[in-house]
């Protein structure tokens, strides 16, 4: 169990390249000994933001304070206080702080790469098979 304020955990800068005016902190973790997933705090300052990248699992974000753009190939997506976003795995994305305030988000991860799914070998499965 842990039962701590968020200020108390270490400010880290973001060291992943093409990450600016961005630093993270581990909030729950596998130091805390949760089997499945991560919390962490994003603190993008003004004109900050992470790098433009992709990865095998999905992001579950809660927008705490401030205001910012999600960039993705498919679009620019503002947010603001209060707002959940769902990154999907394998969607290019950023996150860039468009307010004139410290923007602070949660990211939720999965510790693991998810499983790959299966193809089914019932040829019935998907409902059709030889065209019928």
């Amino acid at each position: 169990m842990k039962v701590k304020h968020f200020t108390e955990i270490e400010l880290e800068d973001v060291t992943m390249e093409g990450a600016r005016k961005a630093k993270i902190r581990w909030l729950i973790s596998r130091k805390d000994k949760a089997p499945n997933f991560a919390m962490r705090m994003f603190e993008l300052e003004p004109g900050g933001f992470t790098p433009y990248h992709s990865h095998e699992w999905e992001h579950e974000n809660f927008i705490v304070e401030g205001e910012g753009t999600l960039v993705t190939e498919e679009g620019e997506f503002p947010f603001k206080t209060g707002d959940v976003i769902y990154v999907e795995p394998y969607l290019k994305h950023n996150y860039k702080n468009s307010g004139d305030k410290t923007l602070k988000f949660l990211c939720l991860i999965p510790h693991d790469k998810p499983a790959q799914k299966k193809k089914s070998v019932n040829p019935f499965a998907s409902g059709v098979a030889n065209n019928c």
